[in-house]
């Protein structure tokens, strides 16, 4: 006599990958745009986070939802899209030097390669108010490139944000650790408005049309639109 069978019992399913595939569905980031810059209220105005700043002169001006704090990434994420691309904001609060460890996070999470992923980040080694874009190369001392680079491998593009340099190396903590000034507004304001009007085209990865456009929007003081895209060789960046 055959043996009766027991009935199934219902299949539970995976909501850890239920939550991923809906998510997919829905849109999930082709790009991962991260501000570089220090954690608190006290660290807002320095020129070492002018990473985050231009990142969240890029999510207002299109409209993302507000930055929240998620563990899963040790860092505030928004979400949005520009022109017709969802992305994924994010502003690391690992401090500036363990910046690698947000970054690798939210790109495993959301399954990236590194060239999906854009860096705004401070930079010495340009004058105030010119701004470069690249995709791989060196860190140039900079802390928080070297982390994520060490997370996520070279091969992710940066936006490199001149601060100016001090002009001794054992000055560079202090400058780039302190506020910007009020005679800064004249320039840094319309850097960050020239970011946001000039990113389309480097999401699509030209960044010689992003680079020009904010050249042409906002001229570095004392500089004309031709001589914006130049560099200054005062020696390496400051590592904080």
């Amino acid at each position: 006599m055959p043996r009766a069978r027991r009935p199934r019992k219902a299949r539970t399913p995976n909501t850890g990958i239920f939550r991923r595939s809906r998510a997919a569905q829905g849109g999930a980031p082709a790009r991962l745009l991260v501000g570089l810059g220090n954690p608190g209220a006290d660290a807002a105005r320095h020129r070492h986070n002018v990473g985050f700043m231009a990142l969240d002169a890029l999510a207002a001006a299109h409209d993302f939802g507000a930055f929240k704090r998620r563990t899963r990434f040790q860092g505030e994420i928004a979400e949005g899209r520009v022109g017709d691309v969802a992305v994924l904001a994010l502003k690391p609060h690992t401090y500036m030097n363990e910046s690698g460890r947000a970054v690798g996070a939210a790109m495993r999470f959301h399954r990236l390669e590194p060239a999906a992923v854009i860096v705004l980040h401070d930079e010495v080694d340009l004058a105030a108010g010119k701004v470069r874009a690249k995709r791989g190369g060196g860190v140039a001392g900079h802390k928080g490139l070297r982390s994520i680079r060490a997370h996520i491998g070279a091969d992710f593009w940066r936006v490199r944000i001149g601060i100016d340099h001090p002009g001794d190396r054992d000055r560079m903590t202090g400058h780039v650790l302190s506020n910007f000034g009020a005679s800064d507004r004249t320039w840094l304001d319309p850097t960050l408005d020239a970011i946001v009007d000039a990113f389309p085209p480097l999401m699509a990865g030209d960044a010689s049309a992003f680079m020009s456009r904010v050249a042409l929007l906002a001229p570095p003081p004392g500089s004309s639109p031709a001589q914006a895209g130049g560099e200054t060789p005062t020696g390496p960046s400051g590592g904080v």
